[in-house]
């Protein structure tokens, strides 16, 4: 098992944002957690992270206790966060910007080939590599972010919303390039999207939120085949959808 996380709480005084939450991410798969805004989604990828203080629980990555260990102690070991809205620097150049994910590492050489790796992949990056990132567009951006993510070189990915903001093609061609990434490289990833029908039709299994909890989990096939309570939550239209798009690809 690659990540484990057992009755975890978050609390953001006397709001209780993430309830007794256990659930686990094993090698080469990529899970989903869906819900509608406020489930507490994004609070539990910030606590994975170390960057949200978590109020109770146990955080076990690899076999090892990460719970009290800082953001950057975990980035370390191998969990990494793309964010929500990609947070880039927009006053630094896009080279500057991909550097940053490489801060925790000391293989110069490595660091250099990956790189130029990346520029390799997203040639739209490497035309406006000294260039401020403000001059990106919103999917150049996200490619970013993504690059930035793996040049930390993660065992685990967690990416929050990948497609907010984005157009419905640029949106497909994020998503591509993250199935890509998980069937190239075996790539773990923790997925958080509103996009429900395209993200169930990449993930192996899923975790559905409600008021900080989980209430249903599964596979793909498990979740898509729900009743009452799952299309209380995400609704038959987009069920109906992600049934399609799962037998037909992307």
């Amino acid at each position: 098992m690659l990540l484990d996380v057992r009755e975890l709480d978050v609390r953001y005084g006397r709001v209780h944002a993430v309830r007794g939450v256990s659930l686990h991410v094993d090698e080469g798969e990529i899970v989903a957690v869906l819900g509608a805004n406020g489930a507490g989604k994004s609070s539990l990828l910030r606590a994975l992270l170390g960057i949200e203080r978590i109020a109770a629980g146990t955080i076990f990555f690899r076999g090892a206790d990460l719970t009290h260990l800082s953001a950057a102690r975990r980035v370390e070991h191998g969990l990494v966060l793309v964010p929500e809205g990609r947070r880039i620097v927009r006053s630094l150049t896009v080279h500057e910007n991909l550097l940053m994910g490489t801060y925790n590492r000391r293989d110069s050489e490595d660091i250099r080939r990956d790189v130029d790796a990346m520029y390799a992949q997203f040639p739209n990056l490497a035309v406006r590599r000294d260039k401020p990132a403000w001059v990106l567009s919103g999917g150049e951006q996200q490619m970013l972010a993504l690059s930035r993510a793996l040049l930390a070189r993660p065992k685990l990915m967690m990416l929050d919303e990948p497609s907010l903001g984005l157009s419905p093609r640029l949106t497909k061609d994020v998503f591509a390039h993250i199935a890509e990434l998980n069937r190239t490289r075996g790539l773990a990833m923790l997925l958080i999207e509103q996009n429900t029908h395209r993200t169930l039709a990449i993930a192996h299994r899923a975790y559905v939120f409600a008021l900080g909890r989980v209430v249903c989990s599964g596979t793909t096939e498990e979740i898509l085949a729900g009743g009452t309570l799952i299309d209380a939550y995400l609704g038959h239209g987009l069920l109906k959808s992600a049934k399609n798009e799962s037998s037909t690809g992307i």
